[in-house]
């Protein structure tokens, strides 16, 4: 009984972790960011195709689907947008429709978790 109770906590927090891994935050500084990322001008260039969701409810689970928190303490990762492409951890390309947004380079997929 006790291991499936901490089987079942285990699944739980990895699910709430994924969850929330959408809600970033956008700090001043580049040391204080857990991840650089340059926008692109085209969406072929992007290792993810983001779209900005309105609702913290709406996030996604590693899926491009990004919430940007009013306070760094509300987010699951903190980024910086660099000013060259060369600089970057990830490119992105923000995406008019939910249904576009995406990885496109799936080897960059840990930066987000």
């Amino acid at each position: 009984m006790n291991k499936m109770r901490i089987s079942g906590l285990l699944v739980l927090l990895a699910v709430s972790v994924t969850v929330s891994a959408q809600k970033v935050f956008s700090v001043q500084y580049e040391n204080q960011a857990d991840v650089k990322v340059y926008v692109v001008k085209y969406e072929n260039q992007a290792d993810l195709k983001v779209y900005k969701v309105k609702y913290e409810n709406q996030a996604g689970e590693n899926n491009g689907k990004w919430f940007f928190t009013d306070y760094v303490n509300q987010a699951k990762k903190k980024i910086y947008f660099v000013e060259y492409e060369n600089q970057a951890d990830l490119k992105i390309y923000f995406v008019e429709y939910e249904n576009q947004a995406g990885w496109r380079n799936k080897e960059k997929i840990h930066l987000m978790y």
